[in-house]
């Protein structure tokens, strides 16, 4: 059964393609957010950054959008879009106006967002409020906000319960409300009637009977559940670590459902540690994400850059890619005989051999004791190696992925 809090929060792996929107609410969103800057270069900026795909999996709740935008530097800066919510009282009114309104309930249900809420749901003038944990310390928006925007209004025009969804509501949420606001209209439209119910004689109710037999046990789920929200509440525990806790448990009680087996057994704490800070994929920009690094490497005696870089190779691949960030080791000779060719033959440049390992300047390759490669970038002259891309058996593959 979805639930209220499972219907406020949506993530989208894949967005339209296309950052020009088509539908009017979409181009009242982005006009409003172009009301904001001043800087048309950075829009235009902005928007290249949609075109290119630099805008990652993005996430609304209400009154926030979010998503990790990739920029110049290898880590992606955390953006968002601030919209106020409505209070109770004013979904009340707005839900009663479309209830009464069979033009602007037809329009909702047809996937569009009515003309008589234009004024009411579209973001007014500076309510649409851009943040960025890029170093920009301009006017908002920065570009990368200008790139979520962009994209988010592809959203809006795919689904307009999008947009009623930052304003606080759910679509099944508000579906339910209508339907029975509605309801409510057509019974004082039509003349009261004595309601006619069956009944049941006492003593037949009553009679003891042998029960069914139990149903069948339900399917295991396809993926584990959202937590429920917790307070904000200074006394009680952190709700960000709540849910970190409530998400995982979920997770490996799935695991234990469908496979009968732990994810978690035979780990070590320093395995265990890097696999909890890999399952939030903010690598320590979001001040919770920055607690949880700093409390995981502080109960591992290890720093907070260790785990970072940990988990960004766990995210790679697991176990395995951990093992091929930790451990240095001697292959066999004909990997590296057919990938050094390979990557030549590719344009790839001159790579270096030191054991499992082939340096360019700024990239690597490190080959794994589960013969895949995996992929490694530095800045220029500095030998900080952190793990980018998926491994793959071939070079040149795990090299551009």
């Amino acid at each position: 059964m979805i639930t209220a809090r499972d219907d406020r929060r949506r993530t989208f792996e894949t967005v339209p393609a296309g950052v020009e929107a088509v539908s009017w609410w979409g181009r009242a969103w982005v006009a409003a957010l172009e009301e904001v800057s001043r800087d048309p270069a950075r829009l235009a900026r902005g928007r290249g950054y949609a075109e290119g795909g630099h805008v990652d999996a993005v996430t609304v709740t209400p009154g926030r959008i979010v998503a990790y935008v990739r920029g110049s530097r290898p880590r992606p800066y955390r953006t968002e879009l601030i919209l106020p919510a409505f209070a109770d009282a004013e979904w009340s009114e707005l839900l009663e106006e479309v209830a009464a309104d069979p033009a602007a309930l037809g329009a909702l249900l047809e996937r569009e967002v009515p003309q008589s809420l234009a004024g009411t749901v579209l973001p007014g003038a500076g309510e649409l409020v851009p943040h960025c944990s890029c170093p920009d310390t301009g006017r908002p928006p920065c570009k990368h906000a200008a790139a979520l925007c962009y994209r988010a209004a592809r959203l809006l025009d795919e689904d307009p319960f999008v947009l009623l969804l930052l304003r606080g509501r759910g679509e099944r949420e508000l579906l339910d409300d209508l339907t029975r606001r509605n309801a409510a209209h057509a019974a004082r439209e039509q003349p009261e009637e004595a309601p006619d119910f069956p009944g049941v004689p006492a003593r037949e109710a009553l009679t003891r009977t042998v029960l069914p037999p139990l149903p069948a046990p339900l399917a295991a789920p396809a993926a584990a559940g959202l937590p429920p929200a917790y307070p904000a509440d200074p006394a009680a525990p952190d709700p960000l670590a709540l849910d970190q806790l409530a998400s995982d448990a979920a997770a490996r009680a799935l695991a234990l459902l469908t496979t009968g087996e732990d994810p978690i057994a035979g780990l070590t704490l320093w395995q265990d540690a890097v696999r909890l800070a890999s399952a939030d994929p903010t690598a320590g920009l979001t001040g919770a994400a920055r607690v949880l690094y700093r409390d995981l490497a502080r109960a591992t005696g290890r720093t907070t850059t260790d785990l970072a870089r940990a988990a960004a190779a766990w995210r790679q691949g697991g176990r395995a890619a951990l093992a091929a960030l930790e451990e240095a080791w001697d292959p066999p000779a004909g990997p590296f005989d057919r990938a050094r060719p390979a990557l030549l033959a590719a344009s790839q440049g001159v790579f270096r051999p030191e054991r499992n390992r082939l340096t360019s300047r700024t990239r690597q390759l490190r080959l794994g004791r589960d013969a895949l490669w995996y992929a490694y970038e530095s800045r220029p002259g500095d030998d900080d190696w952190w793990p980018t891309g998926r491994p793959a058996q071939d070079p040149v593959s795990a090299l551009l992925g």
